[in-house]
């Protein structure tokens, strides 16, 4: 069964197309990471997906459901979001924040759920901490925590979601990217369909089982990271070559440029 699916999905802005035809499905446990260079229409896509945007032409469906068919809070039981940058302006201290994944819940299991996304994120000697008096990377763990409680919440009405995630690495150090991305790998062991825009490539390939290459608007390439993050990928969408190398464990990518790709040899080729 398909948890989330769009169909030839159409977006533009005046006579710019953001996302053009694109279709893609995603299945209850699999993650996805969509990558490209800016302006690809990676976050427009997953706009898309959450039903934050709806698609000039074509639909998104979510477990079979046409996502702009949900209301908002059934929405919020069937998917979960985080966002490249959230600002809070308000005084709320990070237990506050990660309560609001469940608002119509109180009481001790509020509680404990609480504390135990806080563990996962390892914020748990903050919880009483204001969330204006943190950094940006301790601010994103605290809403990564959140989304968290969001989701355990909507598995226990309405079994696994889909977690969609904006490049939700891009404010943490080495060890909480890898904490956040496990954290994330093990929602999708209990079914959950993740996707995830990263543009750290060595991160794709050690987390997706899938990788969408989006190149002005359009799928480029998809399929396993050893078989998406490659040179000729590398040198055709993101303009460098010689940078795909493998090691153990079985063959992973991983990235280092060394060159970028001179506007001479684009026109040569």
């Amino acid at each position: 069964m398909l948890t989330l699916k769009a169909d030839d999905v159409v977006y533009r802005v005046g006579g710019k197309l953001l996302v053009d035809n694109i279709s893609l499905a995603v299945q209850p446990g699999e993650c996805v990471a969509l990558v490209g260079p800016n302006g690809a229409g990676k976050t427009t896509l997953l706009r898309l997906l959450s039903g934050d945007l709806r698609p000039q032409t074509g639909r998104v469906t979510l477990k079979r459901r046409e996502v702009g068919s949900y209301s908002a809070r059934e929405l919020a039981l069937h998917r979960a979001v985080l966002s490249q940058s959230i600002t809070v302006a308000f005084p709320f201290t990070v237990s506050e924040i990660v309560a609001m994944g469940a608002p119509d819940m109180h009481g001790a299991r509020l509680r404990d759920l609480v504390q135990s996304a806080l563990v996962e994120v390892d914020l748990a000697h903050f919880a009483d901490r204001l969330i204006t008096t943190l950094s940006g990377g301790e601010q994103q763990r605290a809403h990564f925590a959140r989304i968290l409680v969001q989701l355990e919440v909507g598995q226990s009405h309405h079994g696994p979601g889909v977690l969609l995630l904006d490049e939700p690495t891009a404010s943490l150090d080495l060890r909480h990217q890898l904490d956040l991305l496990r954290a994330t790998s093990k929602s999708a062991e209990r079914g959950v369909a993740v996707v995830a825009i990263l543009h750290d490539l060595n991160l794709a390939a050690l987390f997706a089982d899938r990788v969408v290459v989006l190149q002005n608007g359009r799928v480029a390439a998809q399929g396993r990271p050893s078989d998406t993050i490659n040179d000729d990928i590398l040198r055709e969408v993101f303009g460098i070559e010689n940078a795909a190398n493998r090691m153990p464990p079985v063959g992973m990518p991983f990235v280092l440029p060394q060159a970028a790709v001179s506007r001479s040899q684009d026109a040569r080729a």
